[in-house]
């Protein structure tokens, strides 16, 4: 099949929280209010509390602690917020997938390492509302889960990636296309924007022209977080072009800062974004 095609059986088991839809609506609607997207969130007791703690998280670092959906919403900003609930409601439609197929563990953590780095180099690039960087990087894997529902033996077999083939490789090689092919497929199924669907698909477009810039802090972010993540494999940045990081400016020293910064963070962000993080005691 064809990556549109499990995209497309995937829509149909996977399904998304109502708030998301129905803050997409708000926002779409010039009338809506800051306070009608609150009162969409407040409704939701599960996303209620994982907004509150990612307001008041190391990925804000606010002066004040954020109390109220309002405030929150007031200050993060409506599309930001957008961001973060879809972040929320993609994690908790995939909640429940087999662990004997994958390392859920791993796949969260470098889901959550590839999404602090495009947020790091997003900001560092003057880019405003990098919450959609942060949210396509969280994302941009979830095509794996697709696999392990509908193909697990495949899925499995493409978890058997080492230092002679990436795991984009295999993927290719197993598929025909890349996990990220179908994340983006799904997300555009789902309605969420091209701004975080776009950057998805265009991952392993390494040095293609006419590229945007975060289509290009993506593929950086992606590369990066592979090899942070899977070091046993890729040392001493295996993959890693130049022009990957030159085109903006970087010099390894600032990769390296970035990398300092995300793993200062990642188990912290990484409890707020897991699936297992949604219970409400």
């Amino acid at each position: 099949m064809s990556a549109q095609n499990y995209a497309l059986k995937a829509g149909d088991i996977f399904v998304l929280p109502d708030a998301v839809t129905q803050i997409k609506k708000l926002i779409d609607d010039s009338s809506a209010s800051m306070q009608d997207i609150a009162d969409v969130i407040n409704f939701d007791p599960a996303l209620t509390m994982q907004i509150l703690k990612i307001a008041n998280s190391a990925l804000y670092k606010f002066p004040n602690q954020i109390e109220s959906i309002s405030k929150a919403v007031q200050v993060i900003g409506t599309k930001s917020i957008y961001d973060l609930v879809v972040a929320y409601g993609v994690a908790k439609a995939f909640d429940g997938i087999d662990t004997e197929v994958i390392n859920l563990d791993k796949f969260w953590e470098q889901s959550v390492c590839c999404a602090l780095l495009a947020k790091f180099f997003g900001d560092k690039l003057g880019q405003k509302s990098t919450e959609r960087l942060f949210v396509a990087g969280l994302l941009h894997n979830v095509g794996e889960l697709v696999m392990v529902k509908l193909e697990p033996d495949i899925a499995r077999a493409c978890t058997e990636f080492s230092e002679e083939i990436t795991p984009a490789q295999l993927q290719k090689k197993a598929l025909g296309f890349s996990y990220a092919d179908i994340s983006s497929a799904l997300i555009k199924i789902w309605g969420i924007p091209e701004t975080i669907y776009e950057p998805i698909g265009k991952l392993h477009n390494m040095g293609v022209d006419e590229d945007s810039l975060d289509d290009k802090v993506m593929q950086l972010a992606y590369v990066l977080a592979i090899e942070n993540v899977n070091q046993e494999f890729y040392l001493n940045n295996t993959q890693l072009e130049p022009c990957m990081y030159e085109c903006f400016g970087f010099e390894i020293d600032d990769l390296e800062n970035a990398l300092d910064h995300t793993n200062l963070q990642i188990m912290n962000v990484l409890a707020l974004f897991s699936p297992s993080s949604f219970a409400i005691y």
